[in-house]
């Protein structure tokens, strides 16, 4: 009886009428984010742009197919630089960075044609509904290599290579200078200023001359290798500046102060994706990741490296404020005092920077 009500039902199995469903149509794939990038100068081994180049890889390897990246190198400041972020809107990019000081102005002025489309300054200082502003606290790693250099130094004469005097250029040369001051109170510094952010024949040129005066270690603020190569080619010392140098430096490198734009890039693609993009602006520095000092030499002692270390995690914790004056009052390389004793400078006088500290050789070029 089983066996004959199984065959019975398989068979009715077959008389079930079948109902055909219309496949439910799918979402077509969302576009992936275009996002672009303007770089002042090409994109090398190690420098400013370098750093960038990696923050944008960091946005590709943190979203994956949600993004799609495009940049643009060795865009000169000025009309150049409006053409090509003028271009980039264009041509559905719907966040853009443009990575130079140089390029708030042609920012701002592009950003007005374009209301959907999400601009960051980076460097800049103004904003507008779709234009954000970001900037690090280079001045935090630059004191920290200052203890190095004045730690490493043997003649305690340092050099320093800058492009423009701008208040993020003083706030390093000052903050060099007080970090090497804080270990060597006799330290100076010898300032060469070369109007431009990028020609590594005049960078070298500039390093050569501050060996020729004495300097045994020297720092810089310009945008290529040419100032560590330098010093590698005469048996100096050197700190690296935006990325780590020793492929270039290996025997010259103190240490470097790098630059950390990956976790801000990608916070600030993932805020467009998910439509909570806001203009605003961003300072941030060791706490927050965006300066780094690392890269430590061969020549650096252990104990020279726990102690830039060691300073290092007190400035993130709030412990050390490189422009606070604790011993003494804080006086310019005029003798008028700009920080009184048990005082910081706050970041809106940071901001303003126009003095050079006492210790520094050399003016504000004007």
């Amino acid at each position: 009886m089983y066996k004959n009500l199984a065959a019975a039902l398989a068979a009715a199995c077959f008389f079930f009428p079948v109902f055909s469903q219309t496949p439910a149509a799918k979402a077509p794939p969302k576009e992936p984010l275009r996002i672009g990038f303007v770089y002042v100068t090409p994109v090398l081994d190690a420098g400013w742009t370098r750093q960038h180049d990696q923050g944008r890889r960091a946005v590709e390897a943190a979203l994956g197919r949600r993004v799609e990246t495009t940049f643009v190198e060795s865009v000169p400041e000025g009309a150049d630089a409006e053409r090509v972020i003028r271009d980039l809107a264009q041509t559905g990019h719907r966040l853009i960075f443009t990575t130079s000081f140089g390029y708030m102005e042609p920012t701002l002025k592009v950003a007005q044609d374009f209301p959907n489309v999400k601009f960051e300054s980076i460097t800049g200082y103004k904003q507008a509904p779709n234009v954000a502003t970001a900037n690090a606290r280079y001045y935090e790693g630059r004191y920290l290599a200052g203890i190095a250099a004045g730690r490493m130094s043997q003649t305690g004469v340092a050099g320093y290579v800058a492009g423009f005097p701008i208040p993020e250029v003083l706030q390093g040369i000052n903050a060099f200078t007080l970090g090497m001051r804080s270990v060597n109170p006799k330290a100076t510094v010898k300032l060469v200023w070369l109007d431009t952010w990028f020609d590594p024949p005049r960078e070298r040129d500039a390093a050569m001359a501050l060996f020729n005066q004495g300097v045994d270690v020297v720092s810089f603020h310009t945008a290529s290798t040419a100032v560590m190569a330098a010093a590698q080619e005469r048996g100096k010392l050197a700190v690296a500046y935006h990325s780590d140098m020793r492929s270039v430096g290996p025997d010259a490198q103190i240490v470097a102060v790098t630059h950390q734009w990956g976790g801000y890039y990608t916070q600030r693609a993932r805020a467009v994706l998910d439509g909570s993009w806001k203009s605003g602006d961003v300072w941030g520095g060791v706490r927050e990741g965006m300066i780094r000092v690392e890269g430590f030499g061969s020549q650096v002692p252990a104990a020279v490296q726990q102690e830039v270390l060691a300073r290092q995690k007190d400035i993130g914790a709030g412990k050390l404020h490189p422009f606070r004056a604790t011993q003494a009052a804080v006086r310019d390389n005029t003798g008028r005092e700009v920080i009184a004793r048990g005082q910081a400078l706050t970041d809106a006088q940071i901001l303003q920077m126009n003095w050079l500290v006492e210790g520094v050789q050399g003016k504000i070029a004007r």
